[in-house]
């Protein structure tokens, strides 16, 4: 598919703000090429460049904002990642203070990655698949600035390794034209991202964005072909995450798919699986949680044409 607008990772911002202005604008059913830096923006060289040396202000720079013509309040963007095509060399890290298995470590700790023909390679004895996603997509928020380290309503850092080549990202929209931002490329990342870092790479993708009017989710909802997948964030409580997703679920499967209340949770706790996007902590970051939902052939979309 040929892109109609390209965006490089020179245009870029540090929050999602109510003051923001587009870096670009485009058409509903655009399609744009986007360039990305890794998380580090750039920072990170060697193995001997660990999180002790880095200007930790420089960190999940988003690609835009990317206005959209006729996105308003009340409204949805629907962001369709149609390739993602990571650089060749990526970081991951052990960062004093964050993640669950900090105090076994010794050292701040940087390990260099090489990404090749869809591969993954540590070291000569580890090995894995590429499984390209982006950490941070979100747009605008209702009011204030959300540094693009957080997540919430409007995106932001999410970390699900579900936003990847083939999901649609369905965003609600909070200010005029939506200025959605993109950025924190990974190679691969772990649900739960326990270190606080995944592959963090560069690189650049396909996307297309499109506008559903009248009609928004209270947070972001990714779609893949056979499930659709609610969030919830949180400052630092799992629990307070998890709720938020069970709840976005519960009232798509009421207001999109006309189920009960009582309908919607029995087939949530018979059908969908509960589960955590991230949730490095300790850390100065917030968590994230999902709820997928598998589709059904008589509902085969998250959203219902008005």
């Amino acid at each position: 598919m040929t892109p109609t607008t390209r965006i490089s990772r020179d245009q870029h911002v540090w929050s999602f703000s109510e003051n923001n202005e587009p870096a670009v604008t485009v058409q509903p059913g655009a399609v744009i090429e986007i360039e990305t830096w890794d998380c580090f923006t750039g920072q990170v060289t060697s193995e001997a460049d660990t999180s002790a040396s880095l200007d930790l202000t420089r960190v999940n720079s988003a690609t835009g904002p990317i206005g959209v013509l006729g996105a308003e309040p009340g409204d949805m963007i629907s962001v369709s990642i149609l390739d993602i095509r990571p650089e060749r060399r990526g970081v991951a890290m052990c960062i004093p203070g964050w993640g669950q298995l900090i105090e076994h470590v010794t050292a701040p700790t940087t390990r260099i990655f090489r990404v090749e023909d869809g591969m993954v390679t540590m070291n000569e004895r580890v090995t894995f698949p590429a499984k390209p996603m982006y950490g941070v997509i979100g747009v605008s928020p209702a009011a204030g600035d959300i540094e693009t380290f957080a997540a919430g309503r409007h995106g932001g850092n999410l970390d699900d390794r579900m936003n990847a080549t083939g999901a649609t990202v369905h965003l609600p929209v909070f200010q005029s034209g939506a200025q959605l931002a993109i950025g924190d490329m990974h190679a691969s990342m772990g649900d739960g991202e326990i270190s606080g870092t995944g592959v963090e790479i560069g690189g650049t993708g396909l996307i297309r964005v499109d506008l559903i009017k009248n009609k928004a989710s209270r947070w972001p909802v990714t779609e893949t072909a056979d499930s659709f997948y609610t969030h919830g964030t949180s400052a630092e409580d799992i629990d307070e995450a998890l709720n938020a997703a069970c709840e976005e679920a519960l009232r798509l499967l009421v207001d999109e798919w006309a189920f009960s209340p009582e309908d919607a949770f029995i087939y949530l706790s018979v059908a969908a699986d509960l589960g955590i996007a991230a949730y490095y902590h300790p850390s100065p970051g917030c968590v994230s949680a999902r709820m997928r939902v598998p589709k059904l052939t008589s509902h085969p979309s998250p959203f219902r044409a008005t």
